[in-house]
């Protein structure tokens, strides 16, 4: 198979490793498959392909869209490194409020796939980073949501000391105040 699947603390949070063939002219590998993916639980029909350029520092997130644009991702970094992390909004979850991160970057080739109920964000530890993302649902502004990057209760150590942050990301509220305007899945 081209792909390994790995679960991390959330389970539902997978961690994709693809089979890269390399050699002196350069390499080759697949970055998604749908009857893999399937096999290993990752279902859906990815309708939009999403690409973003940042500098060093920049923290994007954390971001989820709400009901009924709820998206799932397939995160992946095609230049430079990134620290990407899920936080589970899902209420019902066994680890709701939970978060984990992990370093992608095109060194390592690796993927994150976050289902639907997850807020995502991500800081940037090269000096610039192209991240690519398939979600399974279409972008719609007046259903997007989020959670203050520094939410003390979430506890996120986001690797960068002092994070660039856009003016919108400042603005999103704590888990907690998310919870009472009903944002929570």
């Amino acid at each position: 198979m081209p792909f390994e699947f790995e679960r991390l603390e959330i389970p539902d949070v997978v961690l994709i490793k693809p089979k890269v063939f390399g050699d002196e002219r350069g390499f080759f590998m697949e970055t998604y498959k749908k009857p893999d993916f399937e096999r290993a639980g990752i279902k859906g029909e990815f309708v939009q392909d999403n690409h973003s350029r940042s500098r060093y520092g920049v923290l994007r997130g954390l971001h989820f869209q709400r009901e009924p644009y709820a998206q799932a991702k397939i995160v992946r970094v095609v230049r430079g490194i990134i620290y990407d992390v899920a936080v589970d909004l899902r209420r019902n979850s066994p680890t709701f409020g939970k978060w984990v991160g992990v370093i992608l970057s095109e060194f390592n080739k690796w993927q994150l796939y976050i289902p639907r109920g997850f807020a995502h964000g991500f800081v940037v530890l090269s000096d610039v980073a192209d991240v690519v993302y398939k979600v399974d649902n279409v972008y719609a502004p007046d259903h997007e949501g989020g959670i203050i990057w520094n939410d003390p209760e979430l506890g996120i150590d986001w690797l960068v000391d002092e994070p660039i942050v856009s003016e919108k990301d400042k603005k999103w509220p704590t888990l907690k105040e998310a919870i009472k305007r009903g944002w929570v899945f």
